[in-house]
């Protein structure tokens, strides 16, 4: 991030982070129900450990986490958050009435300004601490974490940002008809603790019957509070389809370290192969087959006897990505992968 973590935390150290983690995550059928999406995995550590990582370089020390479904695997997973360098506490959401009401339920817990994130969204960062200083140059209200979006339907599947001449937001339209312009809310935000005062006077949506955090950034701006984006991520996913997963994985083992892609005690057969693929740990693939643009678990023994490629393989059974996950997509980008993984 250009500074060490040490200056980092010297100049943030008023700042908090937190992760809602708490959702079901039912579309991403069917590992939701054995493992919350948090912890699905991104080249062998849980998702959620990637943002977490994130907050620590910015010099963020206390990390708030949000969990609901199957949260007792989540701490047990994360822990007191030493392993990561930061201290983890936990706030249970019991009812799921949205992200408004999973943010207000912080509230409690926060009184300095905290960067939130969304725990289901794989993200590349792009001078994250952008954020902080438009934050304090503004002093106080809100930051909406953006990306420049070229795909309306990208736009009208997150959230639609409005701006004034002079900068400020003017409106945040949930899943928008239309894009009205290149700006995509990407679900990072740094927020002064008064948007729970904002979230306490939001009503339920009428369609869904939940708290949205749009409705209730959409209060403090009524109220003068001043909110401004930063555009502050290179790529985003949302991990809402196994599709989605692979397609993760993929991405981060070109993007970063390639040696990440392949876990430990990995067994492969004589003449098996792997192509830009991400292996977990405790990996045994029994057969001469060649695995590519792939994803296998750990703990998963791989006994098929045909070549497979844009699969899940898991130790409960194989998803096929091949309807959703476009190879010339995958393969445009992977090139420098396969060339680390076999040079």
């Amino acid at each position: 991030m250009g500074q060490s973590d040490g200056d980092n935390a010297m100049r943030v150290n008023k700042y908090v982070g937190a992760i809602l983690a708490a959702g079901r995550g039912s579309r991403m059928q069917p590992f939701s129900e054995r493992y919350p999406k948090p912890l699905l995995p991104v080249c062998n550590r849980p998702l959620i450990a990637h943002q977490i990582d994130v907050m620590r370089s910015l010099g963020i020390r206390e990390v708030f986490v949000l969990v609901g479904h199957k949260g007792y695997e989540i701490a047990g997973a994360l822990g007191d958050g030493s392993q990561f360098g930061v201290r983890i506490k936990y706030v249970e959401q019991v009812q799921m009435l949205g992200i408004g009401h999973a943010v207000g339920l912080l509230e409690q817990h926060i009184t300095d300004p905290f960067l939130l994130m969304l725990g289901d969204i794989y993200f590349v960062p792009k001078r994250l601490e952008a954020m902080r200083e438009v934050f304090e140059q503004q002093e106080g209200g809100g930051v909406l974490g953006t990306k420049e979006e070229h795909d309306p339907e990208a736009i009208q599947r997150n959230f639609a940002i409005l701006l004034r001449e002079d900068g400020l937001v003017s409106r945040v339209v949930e899943k928008p008809r239309h894009a009205p312009n290149h700006l995509k809310g990407v679900g990072i935000y740094l927020f002064d603790p008064v948007v729970f005062d904002a979230i306490r006077r939001t009503p339920r949506t009428a369609l869904r019957d939940e708290y949205e955090l749009t409705d209730a950034i959409q209060v403090m701006i009524d109220d003068g509070h001043p909110v401004r984006p930063a555009n502050v991520v290179s790529q985003d996913i949302n991990l809402t389809t196994p599709a989605d997963l692979l397609r993760v994985n993929l991405l981060h083992a070109m993007q970063f370290d390639p040696a990440s892609a392949i876990g430990s005690n990995v067994q492969l057969h004589p003449m098996a192969r792997l192509e830009n693929s991400v292996v977990g740990s405790n990996v045994n693939v029994r057969n001469p087959i060649v695995i590519s643009h792939s994803l296998i678990f750990d703990e998963t023994t791989v006994t098929v006897d045909a070549s497979v490629d844009r699969l899940i393989l898991t130790p409960h059974g194989n998803v096929d990505c091949r309807s959703d996950v476009a190879m010339p997509q995958i393969a445009a980008g992977l090139r420098t992968f396969h060339a680390a993984q076999h040079g």
